[in-house]
């Protein structure tokens, strides 16, 4: 199994690993690179990784593009020698940088290859091998490879099945939330995100003050010192700020609302669940985040706001908004249900399953 760099191609890869393990007895090796998510939360989920250097594809040309060849071979090779000596008999991908070498040396080795997509917009390392395996599927209905059939998103058994409202009291003791009130979640994804964080801290106070607590998942490397918890003395509500979240689950079950980038796992994930979610897209990359969301704004149970108009007047009005009209968050929130694809985790395993039958 291969992906990685942030949690949109690992969390895919959990979930489906996860699932291989309950239907069959498999022997399942990951691939990673050194710097990427992966290396973390691989492991953490009790998966064997082994590492290939990471071979960035440079979206413009400069010095590195003339650099892609070698390095990319040197990654191939190693991949290969990867298969043969764990015996690989299915190859599954989910895209990133660490995919491309796996899916080439998957081609050279002969073996069944499987690529899942998970963003609206696929990635170069997708494109490539969804031209020599007839087996891709997709997040999304209209994402742009060839022969690709929509599965929906693989999320792990803690999430796809996650009942909010049960879980909502241990969540908020979790993070050490107020028991009663609204609570925003603001989360950038596994990286952070820069704008979500600046516009969160600078409206926490007025947040307060009108009684929302505030749980801040500002990304392990944006958190320092300085980010304190503060509580407002008259509503009683928390401004909770953190680096890191383990169990996002307890996360979404502790709130009434979040802001959010829009990568594939965030719309998925928080669809799922139920979560009223106010997007923001990330400005850069090749417009995936732009498009992720757009099946639940088209039919009003997301909200979106672009990067550049995100400011703090901007979020406590779009929050209270939303907070202040609890009958339009829970029509939001049955609609995300209504739209989000389930079982996508069983049915990839039970795709991949299927290649391995007759391999030796």
């Amino acid at each position: 199994m291969a992906g990685g760099g942030t949690a949109g191609h690992t969390s895919p890869l959990i979930a489906t690993a996860e699932q291989l393990a309950e239907l069959a007895e498999v022997d399942i090796l990951c691939v990673g690179t050194p710097k990427g998510l992966e290396s973390r939360v691989i492991p953490e989920a009790g998966l064997e990784l082994a590492m290939i250097p990471a071979v960035p594809l440079p979206r413009r040309p400069s010095g590195d593009l003339v650099r892609v060849p070698t390095r990319l071979r040197a990654a191939v090779n190693q991949s290969r020698a990867l298969l043969r000596g764990h015996r690989a008999q299915v190859v599954v991908g989910f895209g990133g940088y660490v995919s491309l070498p796996v899916y080439l040396a998957a081609r050279r080795e002969k073996i069944p290859l499987v690529v899942h997509e998970g963003n609206a917009v696929s990635g170069l390392a997708n494109k490539i091998a969804a031209l020599f395996t007839p087996h891709v599927v997709t997040t999304f209905p209209a994402t742009d490879l060839p022969h690709a059939q929509m599965l929906g998103l693989p999320v792990r058994a803690a999430i796809a099945g996650l009942d909010r409202q049960a879980t909502g009291p241990a969540g908020r003791v979790e993070f050490g939330l107020p028991k009663t009130g609204p609570v925003l979640l603001v989360s950038g994804g596994s990286q952070g995100a820069r704008s979500l964080n600046l516009a969160t801290i600078d409206a926490a106070r007025r947040l307060l003050a009108g009684g929302i607590s505030v749980l801040h998942v500002l990304g392990s490397a944006n958190f320092t010192d300085q980010n304190q918890p503060i509580e407002d003395p008259q509503t009683g509500a928390t401004y909770r700020p953190l680096g890191y979240v383990s169990d996002m689950g307890l996360a979404y079950a502790a709130a009434d609302l979040m802001l959010g980038r829009s990568g594939a796992a965030t719309v998925m994930e928080t669809a799922m669940t139920g979560l009223p979610t106010i997007f923001v897209p990330l400005p850069h990359g090749n417009g995936e985040q732009a498009r992720n969301a757009d099946f639940l704004i088209n039919a009003r149970a997301g909200v979106r706001v672009e990067d550049a108009e995100l400011t703090a007047d901007r979020l406590v009005g779009e929050v209270q908004e939303l907070i202040g009209d609890p009958a339009r968050l829970r029509l939001m929130s049955d609609t995300c249900r209504a739209l989000a694809p389930s079982g996508a985790a069983r049915a990839l395993a039970q795709l991949v399953l299927s290649l391995a039958v007759g391999k030796d």
